[in-house]
């Protein structure tokens, strides 16, 4: 069975005056049951769905929204103190004093063996950058700063590029140009819409500004855990990958290349990518929660 493509099974229908399977304690008939059949039908059609435990419930939602307020709070706090002639390392230190201090514990820190607080990403590093008393922010760089956070159990998860000092025409323009790739993959989340939608209204616009969008890297969902389903692509097409619905929470982070969209990563750490021409690479990341008449940004 391909991956995300549910069994009719997985939205078989209850009894019509049954408890509905989302736990708001309403009558299926007044709850989800013309939400299982519209699902229903565009599987049906041979769509991709999601399956239910992809959906957050209320109570969930309201969790890593209290989550993300802590990630945005120390993004903002990042935001103040970066300057050139800070070490990377400095940055880690900060991200987890002021996740901590505000109750909060930074996720990437021991995920699947990753040293440290958060991920710094410098000029042709792609993602997963991993902060070092040797790395000195200097003038004319682009770092991307990557903070998730663990609240009482719920994930959240954005990232915001900073311009050292002076930087290069060439070099603003890709950060400008990336953050507009966001922008316009976030337009493009509404329920009923595809992950596909979203991914060619990213990919359009770099290829647009003569950019690429890495393909082997992308987002995914959140919440209940640091990374959950689905894989979210920004080089598919319209029309292609899941069905978008309410309740849906996952990450929108292309990451912008100036040259190919060829990456490679570090064999010494394990973890850093980096563009295999050595050209700049940008990425600002958010995290979205699919409504009932579009999106709502949980963190940026």
């Amino acid at each position: 069975m391909e991956k995300g493509r549910m069994s009719g099974d997985m939205y078989k229908k209850l009894d019509r005056n049954d408890r509905c399977w989302c736990g708001s304690g309403r009558k299926y008939k007044s709850c989800h049951e013309a939400f299982d059949d519209k699902v229903l039908w565009y599987q049906m059609e041979g769509h991709m769905i999601p399956d239910k435990d992809m959906l957050k419930s209320k109570e969930q939602i309201e969790g890593i929204r209290e989550s993300s307020k802590i990630n945005i709070a120390v993004l903002d706090y990042v935001a103040s103190h970066i300057r050139e002639g800070m070490t990377t390392e400095e940055i880690d230190r900060m991200v987890y004093e002021e996740t901590t201090r505000l109750g909060g514990i930074p996720a990437p820190l021991h995920f699947d063996g990753y040293p440290k607080s958060v991920c710094t990403s410098i000029n042709e590093q792609v993602c997963h950058g991993i902060p070092s008393e040797d790395v000195v922010l200097k003038s004319g760089d682009i770092v991307n700063v990557d903070v998730s956070t663990v609240y009482k159990g719920y994930f959240s998860d954005s990232s915001r590029m900073f311009c050292i000092g002076e930087v290069s025409e060439e070099a603003a323009r890709l950060v400008r140009v990336a953050k507009e790739c966001m922008e316009k993959g976030i337009g493009q989340v509404k329920p009923w819409n595809f992950l596909g939608d979203m991914a060619e209204a990213v990919h359009s616009h770099a290829l647009k500004n003569g950019c690429s969008v890495v393909r082997d890297i992308g987002g995914h969902g959140i919440g209940l855990e640091f990374h959950e389903e689905p894989f979210v692509s920004y080089v598919t097409k319209r029309g292609t990958e899941m069905l978008m619905v309410p309740g849906m929470v996952f990450t929108i982070e292309p990451m912008v290349n100036l040259g190919t969209d060829e990456i490679y990563i570090d064999d010494g750490n394990g973890w850093t990518a980096y563009t295999e021409d050595g050209k700049l690479s940008a990425q600002w990341e958010v995290t979205v929660l699919v409504t009932e008449d579009g999106c709502e940004v949980l963190t940026y």
